[in-house]
């Protein structure tokens, strides 16, 4: 069986486009690839933008040796995506056409580009005294349940949830964007990558040990500058 031959990035996404969607107004290639951060998984990600779509959508292939997701948006489509990506605070599209490289541009991408830049330098919406009290709750109980918890399996879970919610919660109060799976890391380290460094350990720890000590310690930490654990007198629906 012969092998396919396995494209550069950029030449295989500009041959993705002259092959698919020769006559889009602009398409970006976004993702790993142009932040030099790619494996022997990665994909290319690319943003494609065509006045002829009359919907958003998403397609995955595999063409030129690479799996390929494309990410394809209408002149205005894109628009609803970054308003739901902001208010979930964990900016995907605007991020991908921020740092993508630009492959296609009939005169329309170098100004969505800078919208998406704006909203990412602008940051995800302040939290209210409420929601910083409602998180503390949730963050408190989560941690008391892993305190006490002598179930291996439950405890993994626990501390995976309480990885989670510690993450937003240092960055939502601190005005930065959120991640999910790979990027809450790269979301810390955007954030301050000491405490980064000693998020992870503290989890890693736990995972290899079992040892709770330095999530206790870092949640704590966390937690302190905002009054520490809530339990006593929270309330939530009473009238």
């Amino acid at each position: 069986m012969t092998e396919i031959k396995r494209l550069e990035p950029l030449q295989a996404a500009t041959q993705f486009i002259f092959k698919h969607y020769p006559h889009c107004q602009g398409a970006l290639l976004a993702g790993s690839v142009v932040r030099d951060e790619a494996t022997h998984t990665s994909d290319l990600d690319i943003v494609i933008f065509d006045e002829n779509f009359t919907s958003s959508f998403r397609e995955s292939l595999i063409e030129f040796g690479w799996a390929i997701e494309v990410f394809a948006h209408s002149l205005t489509s894109y628009q609803a995506f970054f308003k739901s990506d902001c208010k979930r605070a964990r900016p995907s599209l605007p991020r991908m056409i921020s740092e993508g490289i630009i492959l296609v541009d009939n005169g329309i991408v170098q100004s969505i580009k800078k919208e998406a830049a704006q909203l990412l330098e602008k940051g995800p919406e302040k939290w209210p005294e409420e929601t910083i009290r409602l998180k503390r709750y949730f963050i408190s109980d989560a941690l008391d349940d892993l305190i006490g918890s002598s179930n291996t399996g439950e405890s993994l879970f626990i501390a995976n949830t309480l990885a989670y919610i510690t993450h937003e919660f240092v960055l939502r109060t601190n005005g930065h964007w959120i991640g999910d799976s790979k990027w809450i890391v790269r979301s810390l380290n955007n954030y301050n990558k000491s405490f980064s460094k000693e998020f992870v350990e503290a989890f890693e720890i736990f995972y290899k040990t079992g040892s709770k000590v330095k999530v206790i310690q870092l949640v704590d930490k966390v937690l302190a500058s905002h009054g520490g654990r809530l339990f006593e007198g929270f309330s939530l629906g009473k009238e």
